[in-house]
């Protein structure tokens, strides 16, 4: 009688691992670190500080996502959000995060559908941002994998409802700073959308990215930095404005970003 090995999980859709090896993988480690120290050598507490460096690598990421082609786009979103979160006050880490997220699915760069582990993943950090004060934010998870088209309406809306949490406690609403990054970064909006071709392959499968889900993803991403102006909740989203702003400098042409 043979015994068969047992199953492996799929893949998540989620997940995208750091290599060493990559230089913009080893540049975000270090400006993780760097931006810590430095705000915390300014007088910030551990906890602030911590805010501080990892608003940068949330904007690192959240760019990596939005311009799969150009690593220095996050190489300079990065440096970017952390000054922004320094002068202007800490970013909630869980809206950050869910708002990454929901991108990721939405672009495909890991090359797999999402799983129903990926699906609660997401209405879970959708749920935590809704339950910290940051409605906006709470969104993107459940409407990034409702436009992805990978999984039932069902799926979708059940996603979408922990966004509709009530919240336990105010968010951390907006900064002068954070409005005006903003406000930069939608002002390259236009140049932002517009359609591009995308060269970059999947992390898995190795198919290259579908170029309207990638323009799908930067849509996204300037509505969600409208709804968090309008609704007076820009902090929460400065990671997300530094990765828009940064893909929308690159494009324009006038500062060369590689």
């Amino acid at each position: 009688m043979s015994i068969s090995a047992p199953s492996r999980p799929p893949p998540s859709a989620l997940a995208r691992p750091l290599d060493p090896a990559v230089p913009s993988n080893r540049f975000a480690v270090a400006g993780l670190l760097v931006g810590t120290l430095a705000a915390r050598l300014s007088g910030r507490s551990w906890p602030a500080s911590l805010g501080i460096g990892g608003a940068g690598f949330t904007a690192w990421a959240t760019a990596r996502e939005l311009d799969p082609d150009h690593p220095d786009t996050a190489n300079a979103a990065l440096p970017l959000a952390a000054f922004v979160a320094l002068i202007g006050g800490p970013v909630n880490p869980l809206a950050g995060m869910g708002v990454m997220s929901g991108l990721r699915v939405l672009a495909g760069t890991t090359g797999q559908a999402p799983t129903p582990s990926d699906e609660m993943a997401l209405g879970v950090q959708a749920g935590l941002a809704a339950l910290t004060g940051e409605r906006f934010s709470a969104f993107v998870p459940g409407l990034a994998l409702a436009l992805s088209g990978h999984v039932p309406p069902q799926a979708a809306a059940l996603t979408l409802a922990p966004a509709l949490a009530p919240a336990l406690r105010p968010g951390q609403g907006r900064s002068v700073a954070a409005d005006l990054l903003s406000l930069a970064a939608l002002g390259l909006a236009a140049t932002l959308v517009t359609p591009e071709r995308i060269s970059s392959t999947a992390d898995h499968g190795r198919h290259r990215l579908d170029d309207d889900h990638l323009r799908l993803t930067r849509q996204l991403a300037a509505g969600t930095l409208v709804l968090g102006l309008l609704g007076r909740q820009s902090r929460s989203l400065v990671p997300l404005a530094a990765a828009a702003f940064s893909v929308g400098l690159r494009r324009t042409g006038f500062i060369k970003i590689p």
